[in-house]
């Protein structure tokens, strides 16, 4: 990928500023709203590769425009917020946002944090894709393309939520802990809460199963953690 586009969403202009020049400063090529409305209509007609995304916006709202926007695109999304409780944090990241920054915070850990993810979201593909056919073709997983299918239809994961699922998938049987699948999925030291893994497991389920309540492909072994149940 030659060049990277940023979209950062935020209505306090001196924030939005300074993020701008750290992410320049970086190499990469920045995009501003300051508004819901403006960002969704810079997403449709822009090459835009991740969003910074304010929760707090005028016109739309930062979760109304990330749910739009999941619905049609994995594009990864990391989403800043002020709010800093536990329970704001696992609801944004159950709306389909990969990462979640509280304010106030460092700029250059913004920046580690957008590195971090464009690493994971746009590996580059090899020559042959590698692709992984579950229950005579009910999943179909193309690893390279990071593209996920149901019964031949595609279905958006999220970075984090493509992470843990192949994780778990390369280790049949495996029964994986909260902290091993952090370690396992994400690589890199992660501040947020064991909780989060199973908001995003819970969203997998969703996207991935018939019966997300009895899933076949991402079982709970109880008291331990999670496995993948595929064959």
């Amino acid at each position: 990928m030659d060049k990277i586009n940023i979209l950062v969403v935020e209505d306090e202009k001196n924030i939005l500023e300074v993020i701008k020049t750290y992410l320049v400063k970086e190499g990469y090529s920045v995009i501003t709203a300051e508004d819901g409305k403006n960002a969704l209509n810079l997403f449709e007609s822009e090459d835009i590769h991740l969003i910074i995304l304010d929760l707090m916006l005028p016109k739309i709202s930062g979760e109304e425009v990330c749910n739009i926007i999941r619905a049609k695109s994995d594009i990864p999304i990391i989403m800043l917020t002020a709010k800093v409780e536990e329970d704001d944090k696992v609801h944004g990241l159950s709306i389909g946002a990969d990462d979640y920054v509280t304010k106030p915070f460092s700029p250059r850990e913004l920046v580690g944090r957008v590195k971090a993810l464009i690493r994971r979201s746009y590996r580059d593909s090899s020559p042959l894709a590698e692709i992984l056919i579950f229950n005579n073709g009910d999943l179909e997983i193309d690893l390279n393309k990071r593209l996920v299918k149901k019964r031949g239809k595609k279905v958006y994961l999220t970075t984090k939520e493509f992470d843990i699922l192949v994780s778990l998938l390369r280790n049949p049987g495996k029964v994986f802990t909260r902290e091993q699948l952090i370690e396992s999925a994400f690589g890199y030291d992660y501040d947020g809460f064991d909780r989060t893994i199973d908001t995003h497991i819970k969203n997998i389920r969703q996207k991935i199963e018939d019966n997300p309540k009895n899933p076949s492909y991402i079982i709970t072994v109880y008291g331990l953690g999670y496995k993948f149940g595929g064959v």
